[in-house]
């Protein structure tokens, strides 16, 4: 019986309602069968052992998987799992179970990889996991769809991953069920599979259990003990447990699971109404029917035990148990059909696979997931608690995500660090804001159709928006301003004209303009951004730098002086004034964090870092911290507006607002002072502009910012001055070939592959952390190098853009990838920032010289075509309209602290 219109549906709502209630008694007891027939872990009746290694929360497949590994390294004994009900009974059991290695993210991708290669074991061993290689085909059907398939195409050399591009005839043959007329294409990508996410966790359990770890059902988690920092108890409904670890796996209850802690860790989740229809038994269906994804109709299908399971992604998500209190009751949880509201995917499933419609319904199943604010995972350390770790937040695909998430996290736990490069996916990156349930809610309507929505680059979120905002919003609002998104924050991305449709007859007030860019070619904003650079090198450009993060540190004597030198690769005791790049290292070398220190006074530092580490970078001193309190840190963030003047006339401007000499001599390149601008006083200015330009950073206390933008607005008049937005900001760095973190430093990358080892200080009195590490690398070589390429005979008008994640060739062989791309205005050419390997004939990584780099062809594959590059190895020296000897000096102190 299949509805063909809305109010066909209405009338199916009473028939369904009970259909769903029996079905929902037959998946229960079917489960507990099930349970009964693999022999699932009861738990123990007795109270809980005193104390435990590691306690896990959550019997799902990702608990499961921490479990699993955490036994297989040889802590099975000292490892206990706790469950609230049954084993496999949160969204374990109903999730669709789809394995594609195609992730947005590199490291997403070697997650999923290592997931399909454990379930593989474990086939090969004759444990069941439901692992089926039956491939998995995307269709497009539009260009833009299309062009994606490609840049996927491309990328898969540097994420080792088999796929073809196919044409629409190639698809149907690939799967006859499809229709293909309205198609233009397709890609195949036969490693994909899937697996049975539930048989997955009983076999993970089982053979966790095996090897030592207790395994608890009804149990739920009370209350996350911690002293001095540190998890040290958990108590249940059935005791309490000593520990050193806790991992939360809670799935749909980690947010709950969070709050049970003192301080509490944020984990920001929220379930969404997902909608999963089965029909029955279709006769000759191909059990080797591949899963097949059409993006552009936001569904999917496979085959599961001869039927089709078919689900998708609305572009209008509901909202589900929006109180927060999620029942622990399958029948409970699982929530009535809205025929009405599923409407909207079944017209997609039928137009792609007509003959469904003569299959017969066995049910739809309304079974909720929890989606993050980013439609990405959560995993990692959490900011608030040592030694408490998250695991969840895997939407509708935890299988997935299992193997590999499972296996980083016990590598955590075991080693305090993990093979896995998990920053972007870090609990870290985000801030108590995201957790607010309110913003939540509103968030998860738009989440889930994200996952299958075409990405255009910088993509923005509509929803929990105006959230944090300087107090010069309004005013750059009233200056056309274009606003992107980052950790909350509004910040402008570009500017346009007003007209006519900026304004609101009802209040009067100018519309709120969110950035796009809607195409992987050209984009719209492209002339815009060239305006605003131009000014940012010709004239005076003005640029809110508000949401960069900002933190004190001080101490009585030069405790804060040690604290850093041994955090930082840089020597941080500069004079009073001064002002440090540094990075800051991990244990392997790797960045942690890269930021600007300047020395406020003998005792007292102020850091600027990069707006998306405000959480990442706070817990990253924080358990570091001496013991003894000596050291105060505290966020500063949101109490200072950053202004950022750059461009050749800003000391002439500067100098009519302030009575400070601000000639090079007082005031020269990478200092610090505290002036008046105006009529405002502290305003801590800083001669630099991380753009390579020459200009001001000016951090004003908040209750003076719209005192001092006006007055270097009217002033800068003359100077023709314009505002910048935050792209045209970023076609300066790449140009000056400044690196990024988050694109293009992270955890595994250090200051001598990226070619800043004149920035580690290795002659320090303190031994910083990572020295060990970098000093090996430094004996030994590197092996890759920080490169920028220009691409040549690029049509920036007609040819598709790089984007990042592009691979790089060497004399016709892959040797790399591209990290932050852009187009450089000055050099009239795409401009990609990235990494190159000397990759021998056997696939091993050599060491890179700076003759090995200089010596090669280059050529960067954009969706499929590859453009030759010219290849630097060092920031250029861009022309300006500066007078000479400003320019010759400015060019020389620069090339020090930026090469």
């Amino acid at each position: 019986m299949w509805p063909k219109t809305p109010s066909a549906f209405k009338k199916l709502k009473d028939y369904h309602w009970k259909k769903l209630l029996t079905n929902q008694q037959e998946l229960s007891g079917w489960r507990t069968m099930a349970n009964e027939s693999n022999e699932t872990p009861k738990g123990h009746n007795l109270s809980l052992p005193e104390s435990k290694h590691v306690v896990i929360c959550g019997g799902g497949v990702m608990g499961a998987a921490v479990a699993y590994h955490l036994a297989a390294a040889g802590l099975g004994p000292q490892t206990i799992l706790l469950e609230g009900s049954r084993i496999g009974e949160g969204t374990t059991w109903h999730s669709s179970g789809l394995v594609g290695a195609f992730k947005p993210s590199l490291f997403q991708v070697k997650l999923t990889q290592d997931s399909i290669a454990l379930y593989k074991d474990l086939e090969a061993r004759g444990l069941s996991t439901g692992w089926k290689q039956c491939g998995s085909l995307s269709v497009a059907r539009t260009r833009d769809r299309m062009t994606s398939f490609r840049r996927m195409k491309a990328q898969a050399v540097s994420r080792d991953i088999e796929c073809e591009l196919i044409t629409p005839a190639e698809a149907q043959k690939l799967c006859p069920l499809l229709r293909v007329d309205d198609l233009v294409g397709g890609i195949w990508i036969p490693g994909d599979g899937v697996a049975d996410p539930y048989l997955t966790c009983l076999t993970l359990i089982e053979e966790a259990q095996k090897n030592g770890v207790e395994i608890y059902e009804n149990c739920r988690v009370t209350k996350v003990l911690s002293n001095q920092g540190k998890v040290s108890k958990v108590e249940t409904t059935r005791g309490s447990i000593n520990c050193e670890h806790f991992v939360n796996c809670a799935g749909f209850w980690a947010r709950s699971i969070g709050k049970l802690s003192d301080p509490y860790v944020k984990v920001p989740l929220h379930p969404v109404e997902h909608y999963y229809l089965h029909t029955k038994k279709i006769p000759g269906l191909d059990p080797m029917t591949p899963v097949v994804r059409d993006l552009d109709g936001s569904v999917y299908f496979r085959e599961n035990g001869g039927r089709i399971l078919a689900g998708g992604f609305e572009s209008n998500a509901k909202p589900a148990f929006e109180d927060g209190k999620i029942p622990e009751n399958i029948s409970e949880r699982i929530l009535p059909e809205d025929w009405d509201h599923f409407h909207v995917l079944l017209e997609e499933m039928l137009q792609r696979i007509p003959s469904m419609g003569d299959a017969e319904l066995e049910r739809l199943c309304n079974c909720p997931e929890a989606f993050s604010p980013d439609c990405k995972w959560i995993v990692g350390e959490a900011p608030e608690l040592r030694n408490y770790y998250v695991a969840a937040g895997m939407k509708t695909i935890g299988v997935s995500a299992a193997g590999g998430v499972g296996r980083a996290t016990a590598e955590l736990i075991i080693n305090g660090s993990t093979s896995f490069d998990m920053y972007e996916l870090e609990v870290s990156r985000f801030l108590g804001l995201h957790n607010n349930r309110t913003f939540l809610r509103d968030r998860v309507r738009e989440v889930p159709s994200t996952h299958y929505a075409l990405q255009y680059p910088h993509h923005e979120y509509k929803t929990g928006r105006n959230l944090r905002m300087s107090p010069i919003y309004p005013k750059l609002k009233e200056a056309g301003a274009v606003f992107g998104q980052v950790m909350g924050y509004e910040r402008p991305s570009w500017f346009e004209p007003a007209s006519e449709d900026d304004f609101d007859p009802i209040d009067e007030s100018r519309r709120y303009k969110i950035a796009y860019t809607n195409t992987f070619g050209k984009p719209p904003w492209f002339d815009a951004v060239a305006n605003e650079y131009a000014a940012c090198r010709e004239t005076i450009g003005l640029s809110d730098y508000s949401s960069f993060t900002k933190i004190d540190l001080w101490s009585s004597g030069t405790e804060v002086v040690d604290l850093l030198q041994y955090l930082c690769s840089n020597d941080v005791d500069v004079p009073i004034g001064g002002i440090i790049h540094t990075g800051m290292q991990n244990h392997c070398g790797g960045y942690e964090n890269d930021c600007s220190l300047a020395r406020i006074s003998h005792n007292h530092y102020m850091m600027i870092a990069p707006t998306i580490q405000q959480t990442r970078c706070k817990h990253w001193i924080r358990r570091h911290l001496p013991a003894d309190g000596s050291v105060a840190v505290s966020d500063v963030t949101s109490a200072y507006t950053a202004i950022c003047i750059m461009g050749s006339a800003t000391r002439q401007l500067l100098a009519e607002l302030t009575d400070t000499d601000l000639s090079p001599k007082n005031f020269p390149f990478f200092t610090f002072k505290e002036l008046d601008v105006g009529l405002a006083t502290g305003i801590r200015t800083m001669n630099l502009t991380h753009t390579g330009e020459l200009g001001y950073v000016l951090y004003i206390p908040n209750e003076f910012a719209l005192h001092v933008y006006t007055r270097l607005i009217e002033a800068g008049e003359k100077y023709r001055m314009k505002h910048a937005g935050y792209y045209a900001t970023r076609a300066l760095r790449v140009e000056k070939f400044y690196a990024f973190w988050g694109q293009d430093l992270d955890t595994f990358t250090t200051p001598l592959e990226c070619g800043r080892a004149w920035r580690v200080k290795f002659d320090k009195d303190i031994d910083f952390i990572g020295r060990d590490a970098l000093m090996k690398q430094r004996d030994t070589g590197v092996e890759r190098k920080y490169v920028q390429l220009l691409l040549i005979d690029h049509d920036p008008d007609i040819d598709i853009w790089s984007w990042g994640g592009e691979p790089i060739y060497r004399n016709g062989q892959y040797c790399g990838m591209t990290t932050t791309t852009g187009y450089g205005y000055t050099f009239k050419s795409q401009v990609c920032l990235g990494f190159i390997q000397n990759i021998d004939d056997k696939g091993r990584t050599q060491v890179v010289t700076n003759e090995y780099v200089l010596s090669g062809d280059y050529e960067v594959d954009v969706a499929g075509i590859r453009y030759r590059a010219k290849c630097h190895l060092h920031s250029p020296n861009l022309p300006t309209k500066f007078p000479d000897k400003e320019r010759d000096s400015y060019h020389a102190t620069r090339d020090q602290v930026t090469r």
